[in-house]
């Protein structure tokens, strides 16, 4: 006559969202005596339930599995792979024999409500890191390339390039004697670098209108001279 009356069916979930493609896990746990019958766990109530897991039925494909198999007590079950169809209201419920031999229900939980876990949340914020995270990237790479273009400002000219040409007017030059030119003339070829001999000199002597002459032989004409310096080949 005792059997049953301290029988307890405990389902603590009340509501459980889970994204889609992940394990919902159900749970459901019993306490004291009660006629011999089945747990099972239904979704939905009424003429529309349908029994996803069936204590006395043993389906190796079903996609539903208890978490301690064996227990009289821990009715705990994980769906794996869930999919939006799997949305819905569960029921943990214990089934006794009847007079008639069939299942009756004896007790049941008050159902734990199943939905979708909304992915957006996250997907904003993964998009939010991704976006700092580029552009971080950009501003790194932007300061390296203009401290390179900086240090290649800043650095001296590479050998095989062009020097600067220095010109020089010495004759028909108001102030400029024409003795400059044998003074340039008699002093380059001591002051040059064995580096310096493969330099290439370019001269346009051609003839000035008369200048006073200073020091000069008589019967010689005013020349202009020009000097280009070029890196050999």
């Amino acid at each position: 006559a005792q059997v049953g009356q301290g029988f307890e069916l405990h389902q603590p979930q009340d509501k459980v969202s889970v994204a889609v493609g992940k394990t919902l896990t159900l749970r459901c746990t019993t306490s004291g005596l009660a006629r011999p019958g089945p747990v099972k766990w239904l979704k939905g109530w009424g003429s529309d339930n349908k029994t996803i897991y069936d204590q006395k039925v043993k389906d190796p494909f079903s996609r539903v599995r208890r978490e301690v198999v064996g227990s009289n007590t821990d009715f705990t079950v994980h769906i794996r792979n869930f999919q939006p169809d799997d949305v819905g209201t569960y029921y943990c419920v214990k089934f006794i024999k009847g007079k008639t031999g069939l299942d009756e229900m004896f007790q049941h939980g008050s159902g734990t409500q199943v939905s979708v876990q909304d992915t957006v949340p996250g997907m904003v914020a993964a998009a939010v890191v991704l976006s700092f995270l580029l552009l971080l990237g950009l501003l790194v790479a932007l300061c390296m390339y203009r401290r390179k273009r900086q240090g290649e400002a800043g650095s001296p000219v590479a050998v095989g390039s062009f020097s600067s040409v220095p010109l020089w007017c010495c004759a028909g030059t108001p102030g400029i004697p024409s003795e400059v030119l044998d003074a340039e003339s008699s002093h380059q070829p001591s002051q040059r670098s064995s580096k310096e001999e493969n330099d290439i000199h370019y001269a346009d002597l051609q003839p000035l209108p008369p200048a006073p002459q200073r020091g000069r032989s008589a019967g010689t004409a005013p020349t202009e001279y020009a000097s280009l310096r070029v890196a050999a080949k």
